[in-house]
């Protein structure tokens, strides 16, 4: 704040650019309240919404059949697993017991025992029988889930082709909403921008300033901050010529206004130091001096040089003296610092 300004002024100044800011945040979150709810305009899709139902149906039906199936035949075989241990261990019991009998049965030689060798051959038999039969429904069991296994890999790549085709609509259902939904944004929020840009140029000086700085700062947000993480990313293509659009447009711009302030500046310095002073504001002038900065050029110079009373670069005075002291002072003080007399 430059020291021409008065105390109170200053202080003026700030509660309204408290103001400004103020409004810009209610209006901001107003916006970002209607820009998020914008998506609910459309309907809310899931890759189910672009499933065939009527062959998709009887292959889930089914697939769950298949699980039901696998869970009964796991239950089975754990049962014919416990029975074959049962038959092999029996078996092994009456072998080993076998095994004993005849090595005594050699060692006696008795004739008479023979009718008991075919009776205990018998037993171990018929244990074997026990035993192969409980390996069979092992098998058969295990068979069952193999046909199982590879009828359900069959159901569950049937269903992954119907359902990779559904998420391919869905994707691209997606990208259409998102656009649609990005389009609603871009109509609401473009229109704020020029308005923005049309109080920018015709009224942010004028008495409500501070709305106005207050709904520029809200369309800024609104455009740069709610409306560009919206942007369709078609692999970067949309964002990077957006932002390829908006550097040319403001560098255009800036260029412009680069040379139109040229231009001023020297039909400003071609005219004669009254016309020149009389075009500047009090404010103004002491604020670029309070900088080391000459009003009339805006270029750089040395104050503090007793030496310096006039711009080396345009030739406008900046010191004079007194007529009713003598003193050395601002040539654009309404009054001189030292008696008070009247510039």
């Amino acid at each position: 704040m430059n020291k021409g300004v008065r105390l109170s002024e200053k202080w003026f100044n700030r509660a309204l650019w408290a103001v400004a800011f103020i409004f810009a945040w209610f209006l901001t979150g107003l916006g970002k309240n209607i820009i998020g709810d914008l998506p609910r305009v459309e309907t809310e899709y899931t890759t189910e919404h672009f499933v065939n139902h009527r062959a998709m149906e009887p292959l889930r039906t089914e697939l769950n059949g298949i699980v039901q199936q696998r869970q009964r035949l796991a239950d089975q075989l754990e049962q014919a697993s416990l029975q074959l241990t049962i038959r092999q261990k029996d078996y092994q019991a009456a072998r080993s017991t076998f095994d004993n009998w005849v090595a005594t049965r050699d060692v006696t030689q008795l004739s008479t025992q023979d009718d008991e060798l075919v009776r205990r051959t018998q037993q171990l038999d018929a244990l074997k029988v026990q035993e192969r039969n409980a390996e069979k429904s092992v098998e058969h069991i295990q068979q069952k889930q193999t046909n199982l296994f590879q009828h359900e890999a069959q159901l569950q790549t049937q269903i992954n082709a119907m359902e990779e085709v559904a998420r391919k609509k869905f994707d691209e259902a997606y990208q259409h909403k998102a656009t649609r939904v990005f389009l609603y944004r871009l109509l609401l929020t473009l229109p704020l921008l020029g308005l923005a840009a049309w109080l920018f140029v015709k009224q942010r000086k004028s008495q409500y300033w501070p709305f106005v700085w207050g709904f520029i700062i809200f369309a800024l947000m609104a455009f740069f901050v709610e409306l560009v993480p919206y942007l369709p990313d078609y692999g970067g293509y949309v964002r990077y010529l957006v932002g390829i659009l908006l550097t040319v447009v403001g560098g255009r711009y800036a260029i412009a206004a680069l040379q139109r302030y040229l231009a001023q500046q020297q039909l400003a310095e071609s005219q004669p130091e009254f016309q020149r002073r009389e075009e500047l504001g009090y404010d103004t002038a002491l604020e670029r001096l309070g900088k080391n900065i000459c009003p009339g050029c805006e270029r750089q110079v040395d104050l503090k040089n007793e030496h310096n009373d006039f711009c080396m670069h345009c030739g406008i005075c900046l010191h004079n003296y007194c007529v009713g002291c003598n003193a050395r002072k601002n040539a654009f003080a309404k009054f001189c610092h030292k008696c008070g007399t009247v510039a």
